[in-house]
């Protein structure tokens, strides 16, 4: 069994091979990727290996970026540090995953579930019937996404940077899209709301329609506004009418009630 190796870690690399030698004393080790970029390379320049050891996490990024830069023929067992909970629900497909630290009993549960797929590999057509495209993404979806914490803006004509959590409210001012902080602070900011709905934790940070994203914290008071809305108080205060639109009323309750 020819097996490729990708993983940044120079220690993780003599473990798995070690413990790849004491469950599979076969398999050999036809090469070794820390990278993206290496991968890549490597796979356009050799014959595809029966079975690939992947590890997410890389040096430059995502493993699945290698699946969207060349064609992987391979059977991939992907290696990841993802909770064990949340990795249950993918061992009913033919590519599996081992929790690290990695152990001998996975392994082995791992190359003989190869095994059983192997004629997959072995047909006429050289395409795997796995939906790799389709697993690729429902994993993307298990990482935690980071959220902006930071921003670094002008302000009193200097550059300074502002923790997300010191930012109370941000808001579109004709051209301009602005924040400002809770000890009153206002200044500018050189994203979209869109882009800043998209880039901002939800669970802190709710778009309550086309002009302000408003923190949990800024939420002073909720009263009932006309055509079946919600008017917000903030602080600090704003001298502008904060209304949460219709669409978003029942998602803007549920997310205050959490």
């Amino acid at each position: 069994m020819k097996i490729l190796i990708v993983e940044d870690e120079e220690m993780a690399v003599k473990k798995l091979t070690k413990t790849l030698t004491a469950v599979e004393p076969d398999a050999e080790v036809v090469g070794v990727a820390g990278s993206i970029r290496e991968t890549v390379a490597w796979l356009k320049a050799h014959p595809a290996p029966e079975l690939i050891l992947m590890d997410i996490e890389l040096a430059d990024g995502q493993s699945f970026q290698i699946f969207e830069e060349t064609e992987v023929k391979s059977t991939v067992v992907f290696t990841t540090s993802y909770d064990e909970y949340a990795i249950k629900a993918f061992k009913v497909n033919s590519i599996d995953y081992l929790l690290k630290p990695i152990q001998k009993d996975d392994l082995r549960a791992a190359l003989d579930k190869f095994s059983q797929v192997k004629a997959l590999y072995q047909g006429p057509s050289p395409e795997p019937s796995l939906n790799v495209s389709s697993l690729i993404r429902e994993l993307q979806q298990l990482q935690p996404k980071e959220y902006r914490q930071r921003f670094l803006v002008q302000y009193a004509q200097k550059l300074i940077s502002v923790e997300t959590q010191q930012i109370a409210y941000f808001y579109s001012d004709e051209r301009l899209n602005l924040f400002k902080t809770f000890d009153g602070k206002k200044m500018a900011v050189d994203y979209s709301l869109d882009e800043l709905e998209a880039m901002l934790d939800p669970a802190r940070f709710f778009r309550i329609g086309r002009s302000f994203l408003v923190s949990i914290d800024s939420v002073e008071q909720i009263e009932p506004y006309f055509g079946n809305r919600l008017a917000l108080h903030l602080k600090p205060a704003i001298d502008k009418e904060v209304v949460v639109s219709r669409e978003k009323l029942t998602p803007f309750k549920t997310w205050m009630g959490k």
